[in-house]
């Protein structure tokens, strides 16, 4: 009799840890994706104010130049799959100052280097620009090679472009041609979204002080 007790109490104990793990698995497994947004968020939060510190740094301002606003330094989300350089057709940024032909675009000479390692620059690859497969390249800059984004969304701020002023300030009138004149500093949240199929996560870019953090 003993003996059936205690089988009996072991088997209510095996079941209970199935349905524990069962619980434990329905919490934790969606949260993979999320994960990886998260990584992906914290990765473009750390970069974008980089290219903050980068315009401190480096104030562009030059009297005798009247498009000198254009050559901020800026962080540009962009995604291709034509021609020979391209991102592999996955959401990519780079960091640049568009000090050169003021195109809008970086150019090779314009991505700003990799802190972290000389030998490569701050671009998951750009379109007609640098091969997300080039060895300059910094792969996990490709987020949507490296964290499966497959959108990036913007209200705010517009063009999936990031600027900022001497004063680390975000900038307005960023327009998708980059034709426009900057018209001041931002006054509204800049929310940066990316998206991973059905989830989402949002990054703020705070008006006037440019503190950035997640949504």
């Amino acid at each position: 009799m003993d003996k059936m007790k205690k089988s009996a109490f072991t088997l209510l104990e095996l079941i209970f840890v199935i349905v524990v793990i069962g619980i434990l698995s329905a919490v934790f497994i969606p949260k993979f994706s999320s994960n990886k947004l998260t990584q992906a968020a914290n990765q473009v939060i750390s970069h974008i104010r980089y290219t903050q510190h980068l315009a401190m740094m480096d104030d562009k301002f030059n009297p005798a130049d009247s498009t000198w606003y254009k050559s901020r330094w800026q962080l540009l989300f962009g995604q291709s799959n034509a021609g020979a350089l391209n991102t592999g057709g996955y959401y990519a940024y780079s960091i640049f100052s568009d000090a050169g032909t003021k195109s809008g675009n970086p150019d090779p000479n314009e991505i700003a280097k990799n802190p972290l390692n000389s030998s490569k620059v701050l671009s998951g690859g750009f379109s007609n620009t640098l091969d997300w497969e080039n060895t300059k390249a910094t792969e996990e800059m490709n987020i949507g090679y490296k964290y499966g984004i497959d959108d990036v969304t913007q209200s705010g701020c517009s063009a999936k472009r990031i600027s900022f002023d001497h004063l680390g300030r975000p900038l307005k009138g960023n327009s998708s041609s980059w034709t426009s004149s900057i018209s001041g500093v931002l006054t509204t949240k800049c929310i940066i979204t990316l998206h991973k199929g059905t989830d989402s996560i949002g990054i703020v870019i705070e008006p006037e002080t440019g503190y950035v953090h997640l949504l």
